[in-house]
C-alpha cells in the first residue's frame, strides 16, 4: 500500500501564532564560491532523483533560496497521492520510471523528481504559502481528500473565460490565486515540510487527488531572469535535460485568476 502521510500536525491557519523553526541550510563551505551575486544570496538544499542518459541519478545540491530556483520545486505537499499504473502512491514514493496518469487519462513516464523543505521561518515571503484544497471542494471526489499544494503549484482551469482571453480551453492558474479561507485555506507550516514536483520529458497536467495539476516546466532564462553562472547552476538542477527548452512549449498558458476576473 502507498504510504499515505498524515500532514495536518505539519500546517497551521495563517492567522495562529507564528512558530519559529531552524534556519535555512547555510552554503556549502567545502564549495568555492562562484560568483559574487551568487556568493551573498541565502541558499537552500535541492533534492534530485532522476533518469538521465539511462542512469539513476540521486543527489542533493545547494543552490540560491530564490523563486526562480524553489518555484520548480514547491509544488505538491508530502503524502500528496498520484494515480499510477499499479495504483496510487504517495508523491515521496514515486520512482523515475514510474508510469503516471495525465489529465487526459494516459500515462507518461516520470523522469525527474525535485524536493525542497521549507521551515516555519520560510513562511513570511507570499511565495512561501502553502494551499490546502478540502475534500471535494471542485465537485464530487475533487480532491478525494484534503490536498496540500505549494506555493509555485499550478492548477488545470478550464473555462469560457480562459477561451476568450488565450483561445485555449484551459489554463494553469496559481493554486494560491483560488484561497477563499472556507475550500482553499492558506497555510503556513507549523514544522519542516516537505515538496516536490515532477518533471516528464514534456510538460503534463497530472492527476493529483482527483485534481489536474501542473508538471514541472523550468521556462526560460528570459523568464527566469538567470544567466552566467546562476543560469548554470539552475540547469545542473534537471539532469535529464541538456537545454531549458528540451521540455517544449507550455501544454496551456500560465494566468492569474484576476486576469480571467476581468473578462467575466
Amino acid at each position: 500500500m502507498p504510504s499515505r502521510s498524515n500532514t495536518a500536525s505539519a500546517y497551521s491557519d495563517p492567522r495562529g501564532p507564528d512558530p519559529q523553526g531552524p534556519d535555512l541550510p547555510g552554503p556549502d563551505p567545502a564549495r568555492p564560491p562562484q560568483d559574487k551575486a551568487l556568493r551573498h544570496r541565502p541558499e537552500r538544499k535541492y533534492t534530485i532523483t532522476c533518469l538521465a542518459g539511462g542512469r539513476l541519478i540521486q543527489t542533493s545540491a545547494m543552490a540560491p533560496a530564490t523563486a526562480a530556483f524553489e518555484d520548480a520545486f514547491a509544488a505538491l505537499g508530502r503524502g500528496t497521492i498520484v494515480q499510477t499504473r499499479h495504483g496510487p502512491v504517495a508523491v515521496e514514493d514515486l520512482l523515475p520510471g514510474d508510469g503516471l496518469r495525465l489529465i487526459d487519462g494516459s500515462y507518461a513516464p516520470l523522469l525527474w523528481r525535485g524536493m525542497i523543505t521549507i521551515t516555519p521561518c520560510d513562511a513570511g515571503p507570499a511565495r512561501h504559502s502553502l494551499t490546502r484544497i478540502t475534500a471535494d471542494a471542485l465537485g464530487i471526489g475533487r480532491p478525494l481528500q484534503d490536498l496540500v499544494l505549494g506555493p509555485a503549484a499550478r492548477l488545470y482551469h478550464a473555462t469560457s473565460n480562459v477561451a476568450k482571453l488565450t483561445g485555449k480551453k484551459a489554463a494553469y492558474i496559481p493554486a494560491h490565486d483560488f484561497v477563499d479561507g472556507e475550500q482553499f485555506i492558506a497555510l503556513r507550516p507549523a514544522a519542516p515540510v516537505d515538496l516536490y514536483q515532477l518533471g516528464f520529458g514534456a510538460q503534463e497536467t497530472l492527476m493529483v487527488n482527483g485534481i489536474g495539476v501542473e508538471s514541472l516546466h523550468p521556462g526560460t532564462a528570459f523568464s527566469l531572469g538567470l544567466r552566467g553562472a546562476a543560469l548554470a547552476q539552475y540547469l545542473a538542477l534537471f539532469p535529464h535535460l541538456r537545454r531549458l527548452d528540451d521540455v517544449g512549449l507550455f501544454r496551456h498558458p500560465r494566468l492569474r485568476l484576476r486576469d480571467l476576473d476581468r473578462q467575466a
